[in-house]
């Protein structure tokens, strides 16, 4: 049985297979691919777009999908969260789609499930499912050709998992990742190159990709407002110009913090873009995970 934990839990074979179905499924046509087959989501923190593509994706393959009020359930009433799941893989669910703030829950959990569980959001850590849509948009945007792309992330790198499963992921294609950050937003792993300002490589970047600052995350104000810190890092047409290159948000976006408004409805923001990838992927998994395993 195969899970999604990280983006390494599949190779580079399996992710294009992925892709070839996400293809087909690009249409959002319903099928009965998953008829029969129950899905619970389990969202331990906040979630619309993630949560929302999950049940749409199942429900596009056939599938009954369960979403659970976690904010009502059992664990308010002194039940372990990792007791809450285990009673749930007892009642014979196909697969666990789960989102919890623990960077380490999902693998604890693997070895007592009788089920794929997939990886909907794990702390600050990993959120492979948004980094194989990321990838996914890129690969379409430039037919395949993904070989020596350079892609700036910029914004709160340290507590984002979007950055953490996308520094690992879009390599294994080709990808040169470097991010934007201020200190206080840097990462701390030294693999990987880090600017002050986006200005320094924009000229030399073929995919930028923003990010929200993550304020629920942070013990302490960095800056005395969004104002500020938007001066120096929101993407506006200033900072693009002329310049063919893609713009990606994982969202939500902070209108005229991580993008303006203007950037918001330029052909090079592929945002709602990735939010229909975000289907077609998780169509495309939960078959593989589900139905071809």
């Amino acid at each position: 049985m195969q899970h999604l934990i990280t983006t390494a839990d599949f190779t580079k074979e399996e992710i294009l297979n992925i892709f070839d179905d996400a293809r087909i499924f690009l249409d959002m046509e319903s099928s009965e691919v998953l008829k029969g087959k129950i899905i619970v989501n389990l969202f331990f923190e906040n979630s619309t777009r993630t949560r929302g593509a999950f049940e749409m994706a199942a429900k596009r393959l056939g599938a009954q999908v369960i979403s659970l009020d976690v904010g009502t359930s059992s664990t308010k009433k002194g039940e372990t969260i990792f007791d809450t799941v285990t009673n749930i893989n007892a009642m014979g669910p196909d697969a666990i789609v789960i989102r919890h703030s623990d960077c380490n829950f999902h693998k604890t959990l693997i070895d007592y499930v009788d089920c794929p569980i997939l990886n909907a959001g794990a702390g600050k850590n990993a959120h492979p499912t948004q980094a194989l849509l990321d990838l996914f948009t890129i690969v379409e945007h430039y037919n395949g050709d993904t070989e020596g792309k350079k892609v700036a992330i910029i914004g709160d790198i340290r507590t984002s998992r979007v950055a953490g499963s996308n520094k690992k992921l879009l390599p294994r294609f080709g990808m040169d990742v470097s991010f934007v950050a201020p200190d206080c937003f840097k990462s701390e792993d030294p693999e990987f190159k880090q600017y002050d300002n986006i200005s320094e490589i924009i000229d030399e970047v073929d995919v930028v990709m923003s990010l929200r600052t993550q304020l629920e995350r942070h013990n302490e104000m960095y800056f005395s407002s969004l104002h500020e810190y938007a001066k120096d890092y929101c993407i506006t047409k200033d900072t693009f110009g002329d310049r063919d290159i893609l713009l990606l948000h994982p969202g939500p976006v902070n209108r005229n913090v991580d993008i303006s408004d203007e950037m918001l409805v330029d052909p090079r923001n592929k945002i709602l873009e990735q939010v229909r990838n975000g289907v077609a992927v998780r169509m495309a998994i939960l078959k593989k995970l589900v139905k071809d395993q």
